[in-house]
């Protein structure tokens, strides 16, 4: 076990049971989220993923690289496959059974999620949406918890789709890390933007590591594929390079 200031390790790789020593603060000034009141104010720290609280510091319980954002928000970035849903997150399901007015669906989590009939937009007891097994859904965990089975809708809290519900026949999906998928979906990435420049597809990330994708034809949406799982090890160099290749090709 290793214990080290957390500033000396950003970025760098952390191993489980290291404890990350947060800087000392006055325990009884007031809290504050934002930068510029740090000097004065005690800052609330967030940990995220791979990260859990030990009094007053971090203790690591995931290998990967210690990670960072202003003011006080840590957490893991480590290579996984598993998924072990949070609600709130946007996932690609199959559906594997239908019973009664429910449907079950693979999340890639250890168990699988239910889905009511009802959780469509503008479905009721006579309008049922029409969803068959192997079927595709987009949807969004509302119950996520490891007493409760998982339970998935495809409506937000304004009774809208919003991009969620049953995912075209067509198209290819295909598994990467969660890693991946969380780097693709940072604000600040334009993976996906540079590559819709060079090839227009339809595009739906889940956040249990799963991608589907349609372009123009197969062999563009398998190209896509392959460029988006190499996505994960290219330097931006590298990548620009690759998609200025296929740019030129395509053109």
């Amino acid at each position: 076990m290793l214990s080290v200031p957390v500033q000396d390790v950003l970025g760098e790789v952390v191993l489980p049971g290291d404890v990350l020593l947060l800087p000392a603060q006055a325990a009884d000034a007031p809290l504050s989220l934002s930068v510029a009141s740090s000097v004065t104010k005690r800052m609330r720290v967030v940990c995220g993923p791979g990260l859990t609280r030990q009094g007053e510091d971090l203790q690591v319980t995931k290998c990967g690289l210690l990670r960072h954002r202003e003011p006080a928000v840590y957490w893991v970035d480590s290579h996984q496959k598993r998924y072990v849903p949070v609600k709130g997150d946007h996932v690609i399901g199959i559906v594997t059974m239908k019973s009664g007015d429910i449907f079950k669906l693979d999340v890639a989590g250890s168990d699988q999620a239910s889905l009511s009939f009802l959780a469509f937009e503008g479905a009721t007891k006579k309008n049922r949406p029409n969803v068959k097994v192997g079927d595709l859904v987009y949807g969004q965990f509302i119950v996520a918890n490891k007493d409760m089975e998982p339970e998935l809708a495809c409506i937000d809290g304004s009774g809208k789709a919003n991009g969620m519900g049953v995912i075209g026949q067509d198209g290819f999906m295909f598994k990467v890390s969660l890693g991946l998928v969380r780097k693709l979906l940072t604000p600040q990435n334009d993976i996906i933007q540079e590559l819709m420049n060079v090839f227009p597809m339809e595009l739906v990330i889940g956040m249990n590591g799963r991608i589907w994708i349609k372009a123009k034809t197969i062999q563009q949406t398998l190209i896509v594929a392959n460029i988006l799982e190499a996505c994960e090890y290219l330097t931006t160099a590298q990548r620009k390079q690759v998609f200025a290749k296929f740019s030129d090709n395509v053109q």
